[in-house]
């Protein structure tokens, strides 16, 4: 941009300078999304095209420009049209990532993890299905298109994402954490509904209750597909790729997401419903055998399979992050607390039903049950996994917010429920139902909030105390600084804060130029910025001894810093 003056009248007016290499960022920052965001298009509907094509191939006898089908005019165009777009603009993608800072741009990471993502979920889900669907006789031949179109496009980006030349320096590690997280969804659900549907034909069978249809066996196999699927999925990523070996933060928050918050959730649920039927079948047989039993296999199968992808990932959590293990046992804990304050409400609603006047013909023996089940289930995981989280931990002060927040949500919720429900009946004419049976739900609700709510703020504060007495107090024996510099003041006021404790007002001189002494005292242990010259060392060696309710401390020129204390 040109420097030259604007001339408005009497006055002058520079023009604001733009730096060119500013501008030429933005540029290639722009052009490089816009050209990305085509190039996934052009690849998702030239894969699109090439899968119509690939099906009539497959599903049909007839010749394939016979028919004069929509369909087939939109295949051939999404293929002979985007597929040779895509090539050529891939091409010259390609070239240019020569260049290491097209390499290194977040726009071609981002197409390689989206892509990787959107064509690994897409070719695994289409031939599981069509392995499960030959499994009960059903051809389809749209599924093993899809399957193998988008197993190529998957297989072309993950060469890209491991060339050697060529590969994102950026999101590089994204692609195998998605996918291993995604293998481990589709075979725990795969392996869970396997697991249910061989344990109901076995528990409702002896019962006398099973099922009539399909063959039992059908289902299970067809599940089974989807677990050895979604194994090898993971397997392939986890293990071959190498994501366990990761130690990036997006790998740690998949770990504790998908290997301990979700297995234990799937845990301790499966063990509350087995042991609410447990108590049913012995207290309460107020329904028949098939009803009680129902629950009863798809409960074990999520809690022996839930418990064995938790204790797996629980052997792997030493090998990561102490602020990963302990965001684990603090989730672990979370989760527990949810079950055993969930089981508090529901014991409290229970009990206010079963003094119900209203509801003296009703039992309420199930819904105690329920929260008994619930409570005995969640206190012993919650008191294990809590006591063993470290009191100076900031996982640990992140906790107690998060638990304060959603408390203090729940039981804004549960007061709302109560007004609600009295104004109603303060205002039903038909006065159907007591007052009690009511508010008694979120009665129970707002009794476990408060428990919950009273209990951590007890420990919140005796945490304050203990990080209190565990920090040691620099005796404060300035009372306040002023800073006089012509140089980058943050720093020093930052030293100067932490070796003091004082708090810092910054005057700018005027008779130093800034470039004073620049470089000055630079080497090891010396600081940019703080002061005009002077390095840290230096500043915090003239403070020591120090005291005064008020100090002056002047930085330059040069090297020069001056101390000078004074009184009100």
């Amino acid at each position: 941009m040109s420097d030259l003056p604007e001339h408005r009248g009497d006055h002058v007016t520079a023009l604001p300078q733009i730096s060119d290499s500013s501008a030429g960022s933005a540029q290639r920052t722009v052009r490089r999304l816009v050209v990305y965001i085509l190039l996934f298009a052009l690849v998702v509907t030239a894969a699109i095209g090439v899968s119509g094509l690939l099906e009539r191939l497959l599903g049909s006898t007839e010749v394939i420009v016979g028919g004069g089908s929509s369909q087939l005019a939109r295949s051939f165009a999404f293929t002979l049209i985007a597929g040779p777009l895509a090539a050529i603009l891939w091409w010259f993608v390609w070239k240019r990532l020569d260049d290491r800072a097209e390499r290194s741009s977040l726009a071609w990471g981002l197409y390689l993890a989206g892509m990787y993502t959107v064509s690994l979920i897409t070719f695994t889900t289409a031939l599981l299905a069509t392995v499960a669907s030959l499994i009960e006789g059903d051809w389809r031949p749209g599924d093993l298109a899809t399957g193998l179109v988008w197993a190529a496009v998957w297989a072309w980006h993950r060469w890209m994402l491991r060339h050697p030349g060529k590969a994102p320096t950026r999101l590089s590690s994204v692609p195998d954490v998605v996918g291993f997280t995604f293998g481990l969804a589709v075979g725990v659900g795969g392996a869970i509904t396997a697991l249910s549907s061989l344990l109901d034909e076995a528990i409702l069978g002896s019962a006398g209750a099973g099922a009539v249809g399909d063959p039992w066996w059908q289902p299970v196999l067809q599940s089974l597909v989807w677990a050895v699927g979604g194994a090898i999925v993971w397997w392939w990523h986890w293990v071959r790729s190498g994501a366990r070996r990761l130690r990036t933060v997006l790998s740690d928050v998949a770990v504790i997401g998908f290997g301990v918050l979700i297995p234990s959730i799937l845990t301790l649920g499966g063990i509350g419903v087995v042991l609410w039927v447990l108590l049913r079948l012995g207290f309460d047989r107020s329904e028949p055998n098939r009803v009680l039993l129902e629950p009863l296999a798809p409960a074990i199968a999520a809690a022996l399979v839930g418990a064995l992808v938790w204790f797996y990932h629980r052997a792997v959590l030493p090998e990561r992050s102490d602020a990963a293990r302990q965001a684990a046992r603090l989730i672990t804990s979370g989760v527990a607390l949810v079950f055993a304050a969930s089981g508090v409400g529901v014991i409290v609603n229970a009990t206010l039903g079963a003094v119900t006047p209203t509801l003296a013909g009703t039992d309420t023996r199930t819904l105690l049950l329920g929260g008994i089940s619930s409570l005995i289930v969640g206190a012993p995981v919650w008191w294990l996994f809590w006591r063993g989280t470290d009191t100076l931990s900031p996982a640990r002060r992140v906790y107690l917010i998060v638990v304060f927040g959603l408390s203090a949500v729940v039981a804004l919720i549960a007061l709302l429920v109560i007004g609600f429900r009295i104004f109603e009946f303060l205002f039903d004419v038909d006065q159907a139902g007591s007052l009690l049976d009511r508010v008694r739900a979120p009665f129970g609700l707002l009794v476990a909030t408060a428990l919950v709510s009273g209990y951590h703020f007890s420990i919140w504060r005796r945490d304050r105390a203990a990080i209190a007495a565990a920090t040691p107090v620099r005796p404060r024996t300035i009372g306040h600084v002023t800073l006089v510099t012509a140089g980058d003041s943050e720093a020093a006021v930052r030293l100067i804060r932490d070796a003091t404790g004082a708090a810092v007002t910054v005057w700018r001189r005027t008779d130093v130029a800034a470039s004073v002494g620049a470089g000055a005292g630079a080497g090891p242990g010396a600081e940019a910025g703080a002061g005009a010259g002077a390095d840290a060392a230096q500043l915090v060696r003239a403070l020591d001894g120090v005291t005064g309710d008020e100090v002056f401390v002047l930085v330059g020129p040069g090297t020069r810093i001056e101390v000078v204390p004074a009184a009100r």
